[in-house]
Formats: C-alpha cells, structure tokens, sequence
C-alpha cells in the first residue's frame, strides 16, 4: 500500500481572507518575521497495489475533477514512499 499526498491552494493572484488572517495574528502571539501566509488543503489517499504512471495519472485527474478548483486552485501530487517516516517523491504540479 501506498500512499499519495494531493495539496491543494489557492493560485498566487487569489485573495487568500484566512491566510490573511493567520497572517495578522501573528504579531500579537509573538511571531515575528513572517511576510506571507497563505492556506491551503492536503488530501492523503491509500493505494492499493503499486504506484505507477497510470496509478498517478487517476490521481492527477481525481485531483482536477474534484479535490481541487482549478479555475482558483493549484494543486501537487506526490508519492510518499515510507509514510511513516515522512520520506517523499515525485513531485507533480498542476
């Protein structure tokens, strides 16, 4: 089994309200230094068997269809090979 991490955000030239938010906060909680912030979602799927060129190819357009607006959103897919130990690859962007 394996699993594939799809994140999800808003595209550089949409107004991000709670990024902004977030952004304000921090000052007032003690951070200092932070110049942006912007939010996002992150989808972990499960596959079953291998993953494999036709494996992401579902995936990417999973993520196209209906994890992401693409018309306000970009999203990456990536392949998390030991998923307990946090290892990562395959980076692919839409």
């Amino acid at each position: 089994m394996a699993r594939v991490v799809v994140d999800v955000m808003l595209k550089p030239e949409i107004l991000d309200p709670q990024g902004q938010a977030v952004q304000r906060a921090l000052p007032r909680l003690g951070y200092q230094g932070i110049t942006d912030v912007r939010q996002g979602k992150r989808f972990e799927l499960e596959l079953e068997g291998p993953v494999d060129d036709a494996a992401l190819a579902r995936v990417r357009q999973l993520a196209e269809t209906f994890l992401a607006n693409t018309v306000i959103e970009d999203f990456t897919v990536r392949v998390e090979e030991n998923a307990g130990e946090n290892a990562e690859n395959e980076v692919v962007t839409a």
